[in-house]
């Protein structure tokens, strides 16, 4: 089952995992195929990428997020991502991508994704950065805005450490690509 089938599924089922809130988890249940693979027999680190898609997309949709960028047109974009693989997924093994948005600071969300085992261990850890844009507007559209619009009240919690880390590297890395 390649991605778009696996997208697929996520839509079809999105509505009995219930409305996304921030501070909640979506968890989505993969399996390791041969369409997956390396030369190593264990899932590739492009598809740790697009599950991770997937899991965003859950969220961005049972949250409202998708139907509202629509209205307003706005489009959200990814602005980079940092990935540590600790274990391994083999072919044929289950696991689940844990997706959440775990906080942000004017126009950037940070989002985690963890690949869980069957036996509860994590496999891998993608922490990823991205905003909303808004193109009648040209503009990034505060993360509170859009919090706001979706009818929930939460305040963000502080960056930790790591995150502040990641954030502070994603600003430096996008310098450089920029030629800065």
């Amino acid at each position: 089952m390649y991605v778009w089938a696996r997208l697929a599924r996520m839509v079809i089922t999105a509505s009995s995992r219930g409305t996304y809130r921030m501070g909640e988890e979506s968890r989505l249940t993969f399996r390791c195929l041969p369409t997956d693979i390396d030369s190593n027999f264990h899932l590739n680190n492009a598809r740790y990428m697009m599950m991770a898609d997937v899991g965003r997309i859950d969220i961005f949709l049972r949250a409202g997020l998708l139907g509202l960028a629509r209205k307003n047109g706005w489009a959200p974009m990814m602005g980079g991502l940092q990935t540590v693989y600790v274990r391994e997924i083999r072919l044929w093994k289950r696991f689940e991508v844990v997706s959440t948005v775990e906080t942000w600071e004017d126009t950037q969300v940070i989002g985690r994704h963890r690949f869980v085992l069957e036996d509860g261990q994590t496999a891998a850890l993608v922490m990823t950065t991205a905003g909303v844009y808004d193109f009648r507007n040209r503009r990034f559209v505060p993360i509170e805005e859009i919090v706001r619009t979706l009818g929930q009240v939460i305040e963000p919690r502080p960056p930790s450490e790591e995150e502040r880390i990641f954030m502070a590297s994603h600003t430096g890395l996008r310098k450089l690509a920029k030629g800065s």
